[in-house]
């Protein structure tokens, strides 16, 4: 059996780089073409291509001889014209590379952001409307249907944790330094992953035999994390300075972040307290692998990572 030649757009970024490391650990054989602006750290005993979503021309050849394409690259800031060029037009130029070279397996990384500002409690795929209210999570949805137009499967993953998060833990450093009490009572439920888990799943369906799975899929642990046990973890690894304490009421919460300084919006706080949970069960079952204990479980080795970042805007 001939080695698969493996695309990886995004290889450089946080999930990226994890599916580069899974992908050499699993499949050694794989020829691995890593597409990114920028060289990997890592070695991954692949190949390198030097390409970006919003240049429609780098991207050409990048699929050639390619049977698998995992599409990962994103970009999530609040530049409106540049989430276009990379997550809608970028990936519908992607998407017609892939085609033009009879790419027969396609993966997209997308979010659970599509959904809008929620609450969701445990919803489905298509059991929701897609209702996004930031230009990187409109622009990713609209990224989508290229994908599906192609025979693709999209992954909608919920909040991801790990070493290389530069988003979900300091965001919640910076909501609990302004904020520093249990937020509603911590009783909000949301969907997690830990990055390692997300490129487990993911390489899991860029190796599998048999046909390639379409449409669209939850990809997070299917068990959701309290806000309060999530908090309470970060504080025994001494990501916090001290576990929550005090219960205060929703509105308190928004007025207190609202009248202290820092980075983290209100609706960004919404997403990180409140109840965003989606079903995943799914995606794990057809990819055929366990989805494992839980991103709360997975936080230790990347405690360091946290205590070291704090609560500093992503940049």
């Amino acid at each position: 059996m001939s080695p698969r030649h493996i695309v990886v757009t995004g290889a450089t970024g946080f999930v990226g780089s994890a599916v580069l490391r899974r992908l050499a650990e699993q499949d050694p054989q794989a020829v691995v073409r890593a597409v990114s602006r920028t060289r990997p750290p890592i070695a991954y005993g692949g190949r390198w291509v030097g390409a970006d979503l919003a240049d429609a021309e780098s991207l050409r050849g990048v699929c050639d001889g390619a049977d698998v394409l995992l599409s990962l690259a994103s970009f999530i800031g609040p530049d409106a014209d540049r989430c276009t060029a990379v997550n809608s037009i970028g990936t519908a130029a992607l998407m017609a590379e892939a085609r033009r070279a009879g790419v027969r397996r396609i993966v997209q990384l997308s979010t659970c952001a599509v959904y809008g500002p929620g609450p969701h409690t445990g919803q489905d795929v298509g059991e929701l409307t897609p209702a996004p209210v930031s230009a990187a999570s409109s622009s990713r949805l609209a990224g989508e249907e290229p994908v599906l137009d192609a025979g693709g499967l999209v992954l909608r993953a919920g909040l991801v944790l790990g070493r290389g998060d530069r988003w979900v833990v300091p965001a919640l450093a910076d909501a609990f330094r302004r904020v520093p009490a249990a937020w509603g009572g911590g009783a909000g439920l949301a969907s997690f992953v830990d990055v390692d888990d997300l490129a487990r799943l993911i390489t899991a369906f860029a190796l599998g035999d048999g046909a390639a799975p379409a449409g669209i899929l939850h990809a997070h642990h299917p068990v959701p994390v309290r806000n309060r046990d999530l908090m309470a973890a970060l504080a025994a690894h001494r990501v916090l300075p001290a576990a929550p304490v005090g219960d205060w009421p929703w509105r308190r919460c928004l007025e207190t972040l609202a009248a202290t300084p820092g980075w983290v919006s209100e609706r960004q706080f919404t997403l990180l307290a409140g109840d965003h949970w989606y079903r995943a069960d799914e995606a794990w079952r057809l990819a055929g692998t366990a989805p494992g204990p839980g991103p709360l479980s997975r936080l230790g080795a990347a405690a360091r990572w946290y205590r070291e970042r704090g609560g500093t805007a992503p940049g």
